[in-house]
C-alpha cells in the first residue's frame, strides 16, 4: 500500500498476510478464476461468461479500493496516475438525473453524493471544460468554538476518502455513499448579516457605463458590505456620485441599489473637473450631507473597493478618538508607488476621515483644487486625488496618516493566489476586477461568512493528505508534501506594475517564498461560483440543485419577509463552491515547465455544514 510515494512493507515473519486487503482480494481473485474456469466447460442457459466477468471485475475492484487514492505522478495518467477512476454508471432504462428522483444513498439527511449530470454539463458549458472531467464533491461541517481564528489549522483527516473520480457529461452515474464530513474548527466569529455600519458614510465617484457594465457593476459587491444582505440597510450610508450622468440614469441607479437594501443617494458629478478633483469633491459632499451629525467616520473609496469583515473594521474604528482630526489609510503595497505617488493613503484601499478633519477639507476645497495645487497632484501618471487630498490635509494641519495595514490596495498583476491564499483577515480588497489587475471573485468568496461567521473567509485548512483549502478561494494539492513550505510566508505569485525589481513587495509582504507554478509541486482548483441555499428557500428548488441565491436576484419568499419582520437572522442550510482547475493552465506543469500535471480539467465541490449545535 502506498500514499504519497511512501511504501509500507508488510512485516518479514508474515510474507501472506490475511488482515492484508490486497492478500484478501487477491485469494478471491483466484477462487473465481478456478469457480469460472470449471462453469465454461459446462453448458446451460446462464450466460456463464457474463457472470464470470462481472465477478473477476469486482475482484479487480476490491484491489483497487484497498489502494490509496493518490498515485505516483505519472505524466502519461496525470496526477493521480492510475488512481484515476469512473464512477459506476446506471444501466437500463435512462433515469432522471435530480437526486430526489434517484433514491440518494445518504450518510445524513443533509448530504447528497449523486451526480447531478444538469449541473455538470452546464458547468462544462459555462467553464469551457472537457466532456470528460474530474469531479470531487466534499462535505465540510463547521465547528464554531470560543477560539481565536488561526491562519492555518491542521486537521487529521484526508480531503480524498476514495479515488479521483473522472465523470462523462453524456452519461449517467449511481448515487454513492458520502464520507464522513470533514470538520473544521474556526472561531465563533460574528455574521455578516449582524453588523451594525451606522458610524460609517461612504462616498464614491465612478460612471454610469462604469455600473451598468456587468463586467464592473458593483451592486453585489456593495449589498454584502452596506445591507444585511436581506434587503434592508445595516446602517452604512452610500453617497455616489455619477460623472454627467442624466436624471434618468441617477434614477435608474438610485432604483437598482435601493431594491437590494442599500441607503444610497446618487448625484451627478461635472464631467469637465479633472479626476483629482471629483475625488477631492466626495469629502465636502459627504461632510455636508444632513445625517454627518449622526457619523462618526466618512470615507472615500473606489467603485470596487469590497469590504469583507465588517465586524472586524469597526471594531478597528472603535479603537480611534473620531472626536479628533483622523487620517487613516494604508500605502500601496508596491515602494514604486509610494515613492513615486507619496506616503498617503491610498484611496482603492478606503481612506477613512473623522468629521473634524472632514470639516477642515471642507473649509479649504477652494484652495485644495486650485490649478496650482493640481498641478502639484501630477506625478506623472496624471493628477492624483489621493495626493491632492493629502497635500489639502498636511498643508492646512498637522495631521498625518495614521496606518492601517489590514487594509489592502492590492496594486499587484499576475495571478493573486500567494495573497489570497496567505490566511490573512483583510479589511479590505481592491483592484480585483481584472482589465490590467488581478482578478478575484470576493462577493463569491465571502459567501461562506454567511453560515461560518466573517472569520473563516480566507482561513486555510490543511488536511492529513496533503491538501490545503483557502477557504473561498482555493483548494489546493502538493504531491511531494508541505513539510519544507513555510506557510508564514506569502507565495511569490504575483508581480508589481510597471516595474518589478524583486523586492520592491517586501516591506508590506515581506519576502515572498519562491512560487510553485511550473514545478509539479502543487495543483489548485479556483474557486469560480458560491451559491447559498437559505433555511428558508422553497425545498424542492433547494434540493434540487438549482436554486440561486434569492437575495442576489431580489426574490424574496413569504418566509423570508416574514423573519425580517420579526429582525431575526436569515439562516443558511448549506453554501456550495464551485472550484475549477483546467488541464492545461500554464502553472500546472511539472518541473520541465511543459507536461501538464493532469490530463483533465478538474471539478471539486464543497458543501459547507453550518454547525448543528447553533
Amino acid at each position: 500500500m502506498s500514499k504519497m510515494g511512501a511504501t509500507i512493507i508488510p512485516a518479514p515473519h508474515r510474507c501472506f498476510n490475511m488482515r492484508n486487503p490486497l492478500a484478501k482480494a487477491l485469494v478471491l481473485f483466484i477462487s473465481v478464476s478456478l469457480f469460472g474456469t470449471l462453469l465454461l466447460q459446462q453448458s446451460g442457459d446462464i450466460d456463464v461468461r457474463a457472470a464470470f466477468l462481472k465477478t473477476a471485475s469486482s475482484a479487480k475492484d476490491a484491489v483497487s479500493s484497498s489502494q490509496r487514492p493518490l498515485g505516483s505522478n505519472h505524466p502519461q495518467s496525470g496526477w493521480g496516475g492510475d488512481s484515476v477512476h469512473t464512477p459506476v454508471e446506471l444501466t437500463g432504462a435512462y433515469q432522471p438525473d435530480h437526486p430526489n428522483e434517484l433514491g440518494n444513498i445518504t450518510t445524513n439527511g443533509n448530504m447528497h453524493c449523486d451526480y447531478d449530470m444538469d449541473r455538470l454539463r452546464e458547468w462544462k458549458k459555462k467553464y469551457k471544460l472537457q466532456d470528460r472531467f474530474e469531479y470531487t464533491r466534499r462535505y465540510i461541517q463547521v465547528s464554531r468554538q470560543p477560539i481565536a481564528r488561526k491562519s492555518l489549522t491542521k486537521l487529521d483527516q484526508d480531503f480524498l476518502s476514495d479515488h479521483v473520480k473522472v465523470v462523462d457529461v453524456n452519461k449517467h452515474y449511481q448515487p454513492e455513499a458520502c464520507p464522513a464530513p470533514l470538520v473544521v474548527p474556526v472561531s465563533r466569529s460574528p455574521y455578516p448579516s449582524t453588523a451594525n455600519a451606522s458610524d460609517f458614510m461612504f462616498g464614491v465617484s465612478t460612471t454610469y457605463k462604469r455600473f451598468v457594465d456587468p463586467k464592473t457593476n458593483p451592486t453585489n459587491e456593495w449589498k454584502y458590505w452596506l445591507t444585511d444582505n436581506n434587503g434592508s440597510s445595516n446602517g452604512g450610508k452610500l453617497l455616489l456620485m455619477l460623472m454627467g450622468a442624466s436624471d434618468s440614469e441617477m434614477a435608474d441607479v438610485r432604483e437598482q441599489l435601493t431594491s437590494v437594501g442599500i441607503d444610497v443617494d446618487v448625484y451627478r458629478s461635472s464631467p469637465s473637473d479633472e479626476m483629482a478633483v471629483r475625488y477631492l469633491t466626495l469629502v465636502p459632499t459627504l461632510y455636508n450631507h444632513p445625517l454627518r451629525s449622526q457619523k462618526k467616520w466618512l470615507v472615500t473609496c473606489d467603485d470596487d473597493t469590497f469590504f469583507p469583515s465588517l465586524h472586524a473594521l469597526i471594531a478597528q474604528f472603535e479603537t480611534y478618538d473620531h472626536t479628533k482630526p483622523k487620517y487613516i489609510g494604508t500605502f500601496s503595497e508596491d515602494s514604486n508607488n509610494v515613492m513615486r505617488h507619496g506616503e498617503q493613503a491610498f484611496g482603492g484601499a478606503g481612506v477613512f476621515l473623522s468629521v473634524p478633519l472632514a470639516a477642515l477639507v471642507t473649509e479649504n476645497f477652494a484652495q485644495c483644487k486650485s490649478p496650482e495645487k493640481i498641478k502639484e497632484a501630477n506625478t506623472g501618471w496624471g493628477p492624483q486625488g489621493d495626493v491632492l487630498l493629502r497635500k489639502c490635509i498636511y498643508e492646512h494641519s498637522p495631521v498625518r496618516l495614521t496606518l492601517l495595514d489590514s487594509l489592502w490596495q492590492l496594486d499587484m498583476l499576475g495571478d493573486p493566489s500567494g495573497f489570497y491564499e496567505s490566511g490573512i483577515q483583510p479589511l479590505s480588497l481592491h483592484h480585483y476586477r481584472g482589465g490590467g489587475w488581478h482578478s478575484a471573485l470576493p462577493f463569491h468568496y465571502t459567501k461562506v461568512s454567511h453560515l461560518c461567521g466573517e472569520e473563516c473567509m480566507m482561513q486555510r485548512f490543511m488536511t492529513a493528505d496533503d491538501f490545503v483549502i483557502s477557504n473561498g478561494f482555493s483548494v489546493a494539492y502538493y504531491p511531494e508534501g508541505t513539510e519544507d513550505l513555510d506557510f508564514d510566508q506569502l507565495e511569490g505569485t504575483f508581480r508589481s506594475a510597471p516595474d518589478y525589481k524583486g523586492w520592491n513587495l517586501d516591506f508590506k509582504w515581506g519576502p515572498q517564498r519562491a512560487g510553485l507554478a511550473k514545478t509539479g509541486r502543487k495543483l489548485s482548483w479556483d474557486l469560480q461560483e458560491a451559491e447559498i441555499i437559505w433555511e428558508d428557500d422553497e425545498p424542492k428548488a433547494a434540493e434540487g440543485g438549482n436554486k440561486r441565491d434569492q437575495s442576489e436576484e431580489g426574490q424574496n419568499g413569504s418566509a423570508q419577509q416574514e423573519k425580517k419582520k420579526k429582525g431575526e437572522r436569515r439562516k443558511v442550510k448549506e453554501v456550495r463552491q464551485i472550484y475549477v482547475r483546467k488541464h492545461d493552465d500554464w502553472r500546472w506543469k511539472l518541473a520541465d515547465g511543459a507536461t501538464p500535471m493532469s490530463r483533465f480539467d478538474g471539478v471539486v465541490e464543497l458543501v459547507w455544514l453550518p454547525d448543528t449545535k447553533e
